[in-house]
């Protein structure tokens, strides 16, 4: 084994059975018997080295994803998404903290590459008209609600106690972010049913939808009788009208 994967597996173990998940160069130094300068010419300072740490945990939940490609059904892919990150979270809960730790100024690698394939799974729901918006802006809002979520999970147990919490706000911003007729689907509801429990599915903004889908086709196979500066153009107009307010 090499220096730096002896270094990260040791510093991994250590996160796992901090009390808070809290870990000094010092001491991964010494249980990886290695002298300070080599662990900083492998990672360059402790943050360095945390994020390394982090990607390391991580890499085993994303390769799942990569190995499991494109699923038939975006949306499916979606919600396994949504639990398998929850899930991971409860997994690795001290990981899961230092990953999205303020203290972190670089994103690890790993969350970028989690929100990529959040981010592509969407864009495959809006080219078949399954979604009610922007794919990048109905990324941030799914991903910044499962963080959210798994982060009350692992930070507040005895307060966030409801196992079936994850699922309600999963389904209350899946809800807000893809067409009715899609949401109802997902829930194994007919057309003509209403939702089940406490999520409405309000009606079908129409033009939001619709330009969401003709960006995401558009993206996947640019029309060629458009230029440069008009394809451009007609993207930042497609992106104002699938993101606009919605009025009730």
């Amino acid at each position: 084994m090499s220096t730096r994967a002896r270094v990260l597996d040791v510093a991994a173990r250590l996160v796992a059975e901090s009390p808070d998940g809290d870990i000094s160069t010092r001491a991964v130094c010494e249980a990886a018997q290695v002298g300070a300068p080599a662990l900083y010419r492998h990672f360059g300072d402790k943050e360095g080295l945390l994020s390394a740490v982090v990607d390391h945990g991580f890499d085993a939940y994303l390769a799942t994803k990569r190995e499991r490609g494109e699923g038939a059904d975006p949306i499916e892919d979606l919600r396994k998404g949504w639990d398998g990150h929850v899930e991971f979270a409860l997994r690795n809960p001290n990981l899961y903290r230092l990953m999205h730790s303020p203290a972190m100024r670089t994103p690890p690698a790993s969350a970028l590459e989690s929100h990529r394939i959040l981010t592509g799974d969407l864009e495959r729901a809006a080219a078949v008209g399954k979604l009610r918006l922007a794919p990048e802006l109905a990324a941030q809002m799914v991903m910044s609600a499962n963080v959210g979520v798994a982060l009350m999970l692992v930070a507040r147990p005895a307060t966030f106690a409801d196992a079936g919490m994850s699922h309600r706000v999963r389904d209350a911003v899946h809800a807000a972010v893809l067409t009715p007729e899609a949401f109802r689907a997902c829930r194994g509801e007919k057309a003509t049913d209403g939702p089940r429990g406490s999520v409405p599915a309000a009606a079908e903004p129409s033009v939001p939808s619709a330009a969401a889908r003709l960006n995401a086709l558009l993206r996947r196979s640019p029309d060629p009788s458009l230029s440069a500066a008009e394809g451009a153009l007609l993207t930042e107009w497609l992106d104002r009208l699938s993101n606009a307010p919605r009025t009730h």
